[in-house]
């Protein structure tokens, strides 16, 4: 007579339960069935020969949990398109007529300030967030220190936050 195979893997007893709290706690069956039979089969592909860990039960919850936020999460995940290759009817609307007078008003800010900083500070500032340069590449154009680069950052994000505090949404 052949064993079955909850006693070569004793943790396939909690198939059952973990379809049962999960379809309740989820709201959907169909996905706590999906979630739990992905984890079992990861833990059968594993060939545990025993109990996967000190607390199988917690474990097997906490895995299918995990797995129905994964779920969850690509489900909530929508593509995006980059600007440019809308078309000219696909563009977004502007909901608030005020925002292009805010976005004026911000630009002009940021070029005043950005004006007000030194010019190596100013262009290790545009190089490095603008242009994408890295702190090294930087240094080595200006023939500085990263460390000095890294100065030139942190002055440049400080000043220019204390400018624009204003723009900020409240």
């Amino acid at each position: 007579m052949s064993r079955s195979p909850t006693s070569k893997k004793p943790w396939l007893a909690y198939y059952g339960e973990l379809i049962g709290v999960w379809a309740r706690r989820s709201g959907n069956r169909a996905e706590a069935e999906d979630a739990t039979h992905d984890v079992m089969v990861r833990a059968l592909e594993a060939d545990w020969p025993g109990l996967p860990n000190p607390n199988p039960r917690a474990y097997f919850h906490r895995s299918v949990r995990n797995r129905l936020i994964d779920v969850h999460r690509h489900s909530n995940f929508l593509e995006t398109v980059p600007l440019h290759q809308l078309g000219e009817d696909e563009h977004p609307l502007e909901r608030d007529p005020d925002s292009s007078i805010r976005t004026a008003q911000l630009l002009s800010s940021l070029k005043e300030a950005l004006s007000e900083l030194s010019p190596k500070c100013r262009q290790v500032f545009l190089w490095h967030r603008l242009e994408g340069y890295t702190q090294a590449e930087i240094a080595d154009k200006l023939n500085i220190s990263v460390n000095m680069v890294e100065k030139y950052m942190i002055q440049a994000m400080r000043h220019l936050r204390e400018r624009l505090k204003n723009h900020a949404p409240h």
